[in-house]
């Protein structure tokens, strides 16, 4: 059945499709970036010039489905499946099918250099750790699934509020500033640096013996086997494999003295990498709060090389809203500033994630992010949430983006994703 619509000059059409088809339609429909309207009127005009019917597809279990068509495609459809002696229902499965198979998914989008992202600040406890986790679950979220991402502009919006000396954080809690999307499908390295080991056991790893091998004795050219055989998947579906962890080891807490004695000291984390770079679209590395030579090695790791487009690779500065990240980010920069300076190397800034925020800590909370957002470059690219969701996640030993797909932190750490990807 038909009825008039919209201001848009279409007819609401309402008929039944099973549920599979409904949502293969839909995710598709994202993939390409278009309205399901159009997939499903392309898919019907397509459907009316073919020659013969196509073959039958199960439409048990269908139920209500809408949609919007051009005045008058709803009665010719109508009137060329009678002729085709097909129902309704199985007419539009037919031509939903016929769109999907002439519009496949396509393929993710690789960068032609292994993006380096080092997740840093010289303070701890801002939630280095769990921004470098949700941002590489989220990079490495299923293609071929949607999940819920908070819009663009929200983030904007929560920015000018701050500007305006509002306390709310707007597009956090409003539904109409979600919307679902694929997922980036990326493949993804995170590489624990910190001798805390805090990422390794927030996904249930265990962290590498002492008397076994680790990074850090790739660092100092001292390998007791391939990098390689270190490194664990995260296993979880949403990640279908692409998630993978190189966990960390106490021994790094004797890093900066081992690379005292190491020539081009810092290259030692690009050398250790080297071998595995190839098998990964993005490396994350979750720094550990030192401004000693490990955080130069990382630093130089994230620089940006040659042929490289800017803000590829580089630093993403983790800060929340109090006056200690202040001070620690200067102390930071500096030494970042000072390492492109000594090695004539470029080493962007990615932006900055104000972490672990709530209004409701009043003026410290409100006027730090103001101070944040005042500093323009590098800009505010992700606002995450104070939230209950983060610390089960950790308590369970589970990804975020897996333990809670549809928590505020879970939509922030994918907004991020697409603010830097």
């Amino acid at each position: 059945m038909s009825s008039p619509a919209t201001s848009s000059d279409r007819e609401k059409v309402v008929s039944k499709l099973p549920g599979w088809l409904r949502q293969n339609v839909k995710i598709r429909a994202a993939q390409r970036g278009i309205e399901i309207q159009a997939a499903v009127e392309q898919g019907i005009r397509d459907w009316c010039a073919l020659a013969s019917t196509p073959a039958a597809i199960d439409t048990s279990g269908a139920d209500s489905f809408s949609t919007f068509l051009p005045p008058g495609q709803w009665d010719e459809f109508r009137q060329i499946a009678a002729e085709r002696r097909v129902s309704l229902i199985q007419g539009l499965a037919q031509s939903v099918q016929l769109w999907l198979d002439s519009h496949p998914a396509p393929d993710v989008e690789r960068p032609e250099v292994t993006r380096r992202i080092i997740v840093c600040n010289q303070k701890g406890g801002v939630g280095k750790t769990a921004i470098t986790a949700g941002l590489g679950e989220a990079l490495a979220e299923d293609a071929n699934s949607l999940h819920a991402v908070r819009v663009a502009k929200a983030l904007a919006e929560a920015l000018r509020a701050s500007d305006n000396g509002s306390d709310d954080m707007p597009g956090c809690e409003d539904p109409l500033s979600v919307e679902n999307l694929p997922g980036l499908g990326l493949r993804v390295l995170l590489v624990d640096f910190d001798p805390q080991c805090h990422l390794t056991n927030q996904l249930g790893a265990a962290p590498l013996p002492m008397n076994g091998d680790s990074l850090t004795n790739h660092m100092a050219g001292d390998p007791k086997g391939d990098l390689r055989d270190l490194i664990v998947s995260v296993d979880d579906e949403a990640f279908g494999g692409r998630l993978h962890l190189l966990p960390a080891c106490n021994d790094a807490f004797l890093l900066d003295v081992r690379l005292s004695a190491v020539r081009a000291r810092e290259s030692a984390l690009e050398r250790a990498l080297a071998p595995v770079e190839a098998d990964y679209d993005v490396i994350l590395v979750d720094c550990p709060p030192s401004l000693g030579l490990s955080m130069d090695a990382a630093a130089y790791y994230g620089r940006r090389r040659d042929g490289e487009k800017l803000g590829q690779s580089g630093a993403l500065i983790v800060v929340q809203a109090e006056d200690s990240s202040a001070d620690a980010y200067e102390l930071l920069t500096t030494q970042i500033d000072d390492l492109r300076g000594d090695l004539q190397v470029d080493i962007d800034y990615l932006g900055i994630v104000v972490n672990l925020y709530d209004s409701r800590r009043g003026f410290i909370a409100t006027s730090s992010l103001q101070g944040w957002v005042d500093i323009k470059d590098p800009r505010v690219v992700g606002l995450i949430g104070d939230l209950k969701e983060q610390k089960e996640a950790v308590r369970m030993k589970r990804p975020l983006l897996s333990y809670a797909p549809k928590s505020q932190q879970a939509i922030g750490m994918r907004a991020l994703a697409r603010e830097i990807v």
